[in-house]
């Protein structure tokens, strides 16, 4: 029986209930997280025997091995739960935020007097996994809110500049509870950037710190007009009350807010200046983003552009567009009452019950198809895709170039379509391993990698173990033929490596050596090598080969560890036990010292006879 079959008779097992089911693969990893309004009727799309099915579909079904599902009351937790699910196993084929960003957000304390802090997401969704918190923290993390994502870290810190000028929240993480502090308050306190809540709720009391709070709140979430009202009313009545000092200071809060305020762009006409967010979807030769309008009062306060995984690509837009939304905004975005669209999202009805949730209010999404609307689903449109073109070619002009340099360094002439690097890693000059790693059009083949457990090569030779990580090679005729070969050393590694690569008739194949501390580059026939520049984009490329080649060797060198495939010789001679293994080790220094040592060497080591040390010789050296 096939798997298709044998997980089909499991699915007829299903209830028809709602629910998250998790698609497997043969080593139990989660490769795509679902939702359903019924578990079975949904799950059987994956095991029904057809093969008019999309590519994803297929590539998900090739390597499925197993499902499981858990049962939930209404649509709505499914959904809950399948973005829980989605962030913490980051399934493969599930479309979500592109993660070669980490974006940032901010996040504004509980407890009674909160502080602004600056943060990543994986800071902020391992904050929430975190269970051993303080009573502080925890008071702290239950009342938190969250503002974000977004995407310009420049923009971000901007801000955070912008805020600490104009709301004085206090910035150190001493914990306060209205009673004063031992110390003097901070430099902050007295630059005026501070309200000095440290020293207590009688100089400072949580309503008047909480005050200032719910301003800086109205600010991040956009609403620059009432917080403008907030802000005068609050100035007028402190000078009828005499209070000038803190009326100077809401003053000049307000004066900061017209500014910014008066930078912002007013978009088109919208009436009653309706707060909505527009997302378009876009495309580009296989890379797919959503572009994003952040409108409140009437104005545009804000715009980010999300990259998407490469799971998008193939996903409809609708798919693609409702899995970014839930992405999105339960990673603390504050949805406004109306989402407008480019297509028409999966599941919309389930989302729009979903973000009433997260809000508190009715959060409608739509796909205008006239007025202003659309007018702003257009603009959002336009822009998304210029943006994205402009980041496709950016990229290819920072892989181009620095590979054309690199075909002319080595004198092919022209960029070289396939890179292979190559690295050495032992333990103390034993038990050495060697990698290949591929690099196509400047960037990672992963299925290109190759690993060679080297057998032959005498300890400690670097220069051998590399000539028969690349005789290994050289043997499979059935790979490409690379272009240039990146070896990991200098001088004494690039002759051995042209040695080889004449003794297999391979002789076309250019060579370069990067070797480190400092990085030079290694050329044939030069005999001093090229020192670059660390902004050099050809440096930069060569290192980012030879680190992965690091990487890979190291990696699989440690598996080998793990599995005890790295014992050392010492430990299989008769005669030598830990004691003696010790004694000789300290008495050398390293393995590779060890290895090269003469029996007359051996013998002179305490606790070492003559007999023991021929023996010792004679089995390192076999």
């Amino acid at each position: 029986m096939s798997i298709l079959s044998e997980l089909a008779e499991k699915v007829r097992h299903f209830p028809r209930s709602p629910g998250v089911y998790l698609i497997k693969d043969a080593v139990g990893r989660v490769i795509y997280v679902g939702k359903a309004r019924s578990l079975r009727q949904r799950i059987q799309n994956y095991v029904a025997d057809s093969s008019a099915v999309p590519p994803r579909l297929q590539a998900i079904r090739s390597q499925m091995r197993d499902l499981e599902y858990m049962v939930t009351d209404t649509e709505v937790e499914a959904l809950i739960l399948e973005c829980n699910l989605i962030k913490e196993y980051r399934p493969r084929y599930n479309v979500d935020l592109k993660d070669d960003k980490d974006y940032p957000c901010l996040r504004l304390t509980g407890g009674p007097y909160p502080r602004l802090e600056y943060l990543r997401l994986s800071q902020k969704e391992g904050r929430q996994k975190k269970r051993l918190l303080s009573e502080q923290q925890a008071v702290e993390e239950r009342e938190a809110l969250y503002f974000g994502p977004y995407t310009e870290v420049g923009a971000v810190r901007e801000t955070m500049r912008l805020l600490g000028k104009i709301f004085p929240l206090r910035r150190c993480r001493r914990p306060l509870d209205g009673e004063a502090l031992a110390e003097r308050p901070c430099l902050n306190y007295q630059m005026k950037r501070c309200l000095g809540p440290c020293r207590g709720a009688a100089a400072v009391s949580p309503e008047e710190y909480g005050r200032l709070v719910e301003q800086v709140v109205s600010f991040l979430e956009g609403k620059r007009d009432t917080l403008e009202r907030q802000l005068e009313e609050g100035m007028h009545r402190a000078a009828e009350e005499k209070r000038f000092e803190e009326a100077a200071r809401l003053r000049d809060q307000l004066q900061a807010v017209r500014r910014i305020t008066a930078q912002e762009q007013k978009v088109l006409d919208l009436k009653g200046g309706a707060d909505r967010d527009v997302l378009a979807l876009v495309r580009h030769e296989g890379a797919v983003a959503v572009h994003l309008f952040v409108i409140r009062e009437g104005k545009l306060i804000r715009r980010e552009h999300f990259p998407l995984g490469p799971a998008a690509a193939e996903a409809g837009d609708g798919e693609a567009l409702g899995a970014f939304i839930k992405s999105y905004y339960s990673r603390g975005a504050s949805p406004p009452k109306e989402i407008a669209l480019s297509a028409e999202p999966d599941d919309g009805d389930t989302l729009e019950n979903w973000l009433k949730k997260l809000s508190g209010a009715r959060v409608r999404l739509s796909v205008p198809r006239r007025g202003s609307r659309r007018k702003l689903v257009e603009m959002a449109l336009r822009n998304g895709l210029l943006r994205l073109q402009d980041e496709q070619e950016r990229r290819a002009q920072r892989v181009l170039l620095p590979l054309e340099e690199v075909g002319r360094l080595a004198g092919l002439g022209k960029a070289p379509r396939r890179i292979e690097g190559y690295d050495i890693s032992h333990l103390r000059g034993g038990a050495a391993v060697g990698v290949m790693v591929v690099f196509e059009q400047g960037r990672p083949f992963k299925d290109g990698y190759r690993r060679f457990h080297l057998g032959r090569t005498p300890p400690g030779d670097d220069c051998a173990a590399l000539q028969e990580v690349l005789q290994r090679r050289l043997s499979h005729s059935e790979w490409p033929t690379p272009e240039l070969l990146l070896i990991d050393g200098g001088r004494a590694q690039l002759n051995a490596a042209r040695e080889s690569l004449q003794q297999e008739d391979a002789a076309g194949i250019a060579l370069l050596a990067l070797a480190e501390n400092p990085d030079r580059i290694f050329l044939e026939g030069e005999k001093t090598p090229v020192l670059l520049p660390a902004n050099s984009t050809l440096l930069q490329l060569l290192q980012r080969i030879r680190d992965e080649a690091h990487r890979f060797a190291v990696d699989y060198h440690r598996r080998l560890r793990r599995q005890g495939a790295t014992r050392s010789r010492l430990e299989e001679i008769p005669g030598v036990g830990p004691q003696r293994r010790a004694a000789l080790l300290k008495h050398f220094g390293n393995l590779e010292r060890l290895y090269r040592a003469t029996t007359e060497e051996l013998a002179a080591v305490p606790g070492i006879s003559r007999i023991l040390a021929e023996r010792i010789y004679r089995e390192l050296h076999l």
